[in-house]
C-alpha cells in the first residue's frame, strides 16, 4: 500500500510542480497544511473543536502573510509579535483544565509557525527560486525522501545502536548515517541532473545539513505523537499515516533549503 500510494502520488506531484503555475502549487500547499493542522490541534487539543478550527486558520494564516508579504518587513514583525499573543488569548477565551492550559497555548503559538513556515517554504522556493524554482523544491523533496529511504535500509540491515530510544525506538545511529549520506547523494544528483543551477561544494554542504536536520524534524514528530499518545498523525495517506508523518522531515529540508536560496545561493 505505501509503494502503490508513492507510485500514484509522485507523478502528479511533479506534474504539479513542473507544469503548473507557483499559485497552484501554493494552494495544493495549503491544502496539505489545513490537512496537517487538523491532526496536529487533534492531538494538542483533542476536546476542543473550536480551538482546532482556530488553529488551522492560524496556520494558513501564517503561510499567506508569508506568501503576500514575503519582503515587507513590518508585516513580518507583526505576525511574530501578534501570533503569541493570540495564542495566549484563544486559550484563555477557551480555558477548559487549567493543568493544561500553558502547554495548549504554547501550542497554539508554536503550532501555526511549524506548520505554516515549514509548508509555506516549499511554496516560496518554487517561486522564488525564479526558473530553478520546481528543482529547489525538488532538491527538498529528495533530502527527505532519500533521507528517510537510507535510514530505513541502513537501519534495517546495519542498526545496532539506538540512535533516541525514548522518543523512536526503533530509529538507529547506522541508520542515520545511512540517511545522511543518501541525503547527500541526492544533493550531488541534484547538481548534476535536475538543479545544475546549484554549485558541488553547495550541493554537499547543503546535503549534510539539511538532510541531517531533517531526520530531526522526524524525531521531533514522533516526540510530539508519543507526547500525545497516538500512532500516527492521521490516516489519510493509504499505508502512511497522516500528513504531518509524511511532511516532518520535509518542512525542515524545506525551511532549510529556502534559507540557503535566500542567503547563499548564487542566482544566474
Amino acid at each position: 500500500m505505501r509503494l502503490l500510494s508513492a507510485l500514484i502520488a509522485i507523478p502528479l506531484l511533479l506534474a504539479l510542480l513542473y507544469l503548473g503555475p507557483a499559485w497552484g502549487w501554493a494552494l495544493f500547499l495549503a491544502l496539505a497544511l489545513a490537512v496537517g493542522a487538523i491532526e496536529l490541534f487533534g492531538m494538542t487539543h483533542p476536546l476542543d473543536r473550536a480551538s482546532r478550527i482556530l488553529g488551522v486558520l492560524l496556520s494558513l494564516g501564517v503561510m499567506a502573510t508569508l506568501w503576500f508579504f514575503t519582503t515587507n518587513a513590518a508585516a513580518l514583525v507583526a505576525l511574530a509579535f501578534l501570533l503569541p499573543t493570540a495564542a495566549l488569548f484563544i486559550t484563555l477565551a477557551r480555558l477548559g483544565s487549567i493543568e493544561t492550559a500553558a502547554l495548549r497555548a504554547m501550542a497554539m503559538g508554536f503550532g501555526p509557525l511549524y506548520l505554516g513556515g515549514g509548508l509555506g517554504s516549499l511554496a516560496l522556493l518554487r517561486r522564488d527560486g525564479l526558473d530553478s524554482g520546481p528543482g529547489f523544491v525538488l532538491l527538498a523533496l529528495v533530502l527527505s525522501w532519500f533521507s528517510d529511504t537510507g535510514a530505513y535500509f541502513a537501519g534495517r540491515f546495519l542498526g545496532k545502536h539506538k540512535l533516541y530510544e525514548a522518543v523512536s525506538p526503533k530509529k538507529t545511529v547506522e541508520g542515520a548515517l545511512g540517511g545522511l549520506a543518501a541525503a547527500v547523494l541526492g544533493a550531488v544528483a541534484g547538481h548534476y541532473v535536475y538543479l545544475k543551477s546549484l554549485p558541488l561544494t553547495h550541493a554537499i554542504v547543503l546535503g549534510l545539513v539539511a538532510g541531517g536536520l531533517g531526520q530531526a524534524g522526524d524525531l521531533a514528530e514522533s516526540m510530539i505523537k508519543r507526547s500525545a499518545g497516538v500512532k500516527d498523525s492521521g490516516g489519510i495517506v493509504p499505508g502512511h499515516g497522516g500528513i504531518l508523518d509524511r511532511v516532518d522531515a520535509l518542512m525542515v529540508t524545506g525551511t532549510f533549503t529556502y534559507i540557503y536560496v535566500l542567503f547563499f545561493w548564487p542566482r544566474p
